[in-house]
């Protein structure tokens, strides 16, 4: 066995996969006080796949009119590779009552619809979050600008610890023109806000695109009704103490109009960040 370390004040331990897929963690805590403990069982070998259940990975579309995006992503989702890795797959677009063939390009593509016919992201996500039930579950937008292909990326992170973890625009690169300067610069503050307000340490606030271990959807509390969504579940997850992990990711340019309208946004987010701190 190769251990990795992770060092910290008051605490060393060294984590080990052996057998393969099973993640052990051992070492000294507090006082000296020593075990070892099992810290995940992933099906992603063999070995596990003839002692349990297939683990469900969700990946959740919110979308409202991408008729033109949402084939794209689907097709782009690595269920393959998930799959050859032990993994059941289910792709769960919400049609956030479109008026374009979104929903009816989603079913042939193989993914299940429900429909949320009051409009805005942070309802369509919450009718999802009532509905999902997997071991893990993603969350990206519809427009294709969040490649899906960073997946086994996020969900790697999630079988070794992290309870969440978030695909980072900020930490990665961004083709040119995804994110306009006035966007980039609000980012950075409303980052640096969300940072300070919860003593945490994310690069990318606004994010759409999360990765969750099933066992905290059903402990979130969200009333978001729109692109306040990120915020909320950001304070949600920080405030609950849960590990945050990230990865870098490559965003790409919206083809389509985009939604957002950006000053109201940023407006409602920190309005957000406040309001669920204290």
């Amino acid at each position: 066995m190769t251990p990795f370390c992770h060092c910290e004040a008051q605490r060393a331990e060294a984590i080990y996969t052996d057998p393969p897929g099973q993640i052990w963690r051992e070492g000294v805590r507090g006082r000296g006080k020593f075990r070892r403990y099992a810290l995940n069982y992933a099906p992603d070998s063999d070995y596990n796949a003839a002692r349990m259940d297939k683990a469900k990975v969700s990946i959740i579309l919110p979308a409202l009119n991408e008729a033109g995006t949402i084939g794209r992503v689907i097709d782009e989702i690595p269920r393959q590779a998930l799959e050859q890795a032990g993994y059941s797959v289910e792709v769960l677009v919400v049609d956030n009552s479109s008026t374009d063939q979104t929903a009816q390009i989603a079913r042939e593509k193989g993914a299940r619809v429900i429909t949320e016919p009051r409009r805005g992201k942070g309802r369509a996500v919450r009718t999802a979050f009532e509905q999902v039930r997997a071991d893990f579950v993603f969350m990206l937008d519809s427009d294709y600008t969040y490649p899906a292909t960073y997946i086994p990326d996020m969900l790697k992170l999630l079988n070794q610890g992290y309870s969440v973890v978030i695909g980072s625009r900020l930490k990665g690169q961004r083709e040119k023109n995804a994110i306009s300067r006035l966007n980039i610069i609000g980012n950075h503050l409303l980052t640096l806000m969300a940072n300070t307000l919860y003593r945490t340490k994310v690069s990318d606030l606004c994010t759409g695109y999360w990765g969750f271990r099933g066992e905290v959807i059903p402990r979130l509390n969200l009333s978001a009704e729109g692109f306040n969504l990120e915020a909320e579940l950001f304070s949600q997850v920080a405030k609950k103490g849960y590990r945050i992990g990230e990865v870098p990711i490559h965003y790409r340019c919206r083809s389509s109009t985009s939604k957002l309208h950006s000053i109201k946004a940023g407006a409602s987010i920190a309005r957000t960040l406040l309001a669920r701190r204290f």
